[in-house]
C-alpha cells in the first residue's frame, strides 16, 4: 500500500513536467506554405508573434488591431503565391513599412 501511494506521488509530480515541455522554434525558417497550413488557433499565434516582431523592428510601440488585421490578410495573399518563401521575407515584402 504505502509503495503504491509513494509510486503515485511521484507519477502525479512527473506529469506536470512533461506536460509543460519548451520547445524551440526558428520563426525565420517558417515558409509560406507551412504558415498557410497551420490551424487557425496556431496561425493567429504565429501572426501575433509576428506582428510583434515586425512592429518592435520598426520602431513602432502601439497597436492598431485594423492594421494587423489587413497585415495578416496581405501576408496570407502574398504566401499563396510564394509557398517557398519564408513567412518573414513575406511580411516585409508584402506590409513594408506602413
Amino acid at each position: 500500500m504505502r509503495c503504491r501511494l509513494i509510486s503515485l506521488t511521484l507519477a502525479v509530480s512527473i506529469i506536470p513536467i512533461v506536460a509543460n515541455a519548451q520547445v524551440t522554434i526558428d520563426m525565420g525558417k517558417i515558409i509560406c506554405s507551412q504558415y498557410l497550413a497551420m490551424p487557425q488557433s496556431q496561425s493567429d499565434k504565429f501572426s501575433a508573434w509576428m506582428s510583434g516582431w515586425f512592429s518592435y523592428q520598426n520602431n513602432r510601440t502601439f497597436v492598431d488591431l485594423a492594421l494587423h488585421q489587413q497585415n495578416i490578410a496581405n501576408v496570407k495573399a502574398w504566401c499563396q503565391y510564394h509557398p517557398a518563401e519564408s513567412v518573414m521575407y513575406g511580411l516585409q515584402q508584402s506590409v513594408g513599412k506602413n
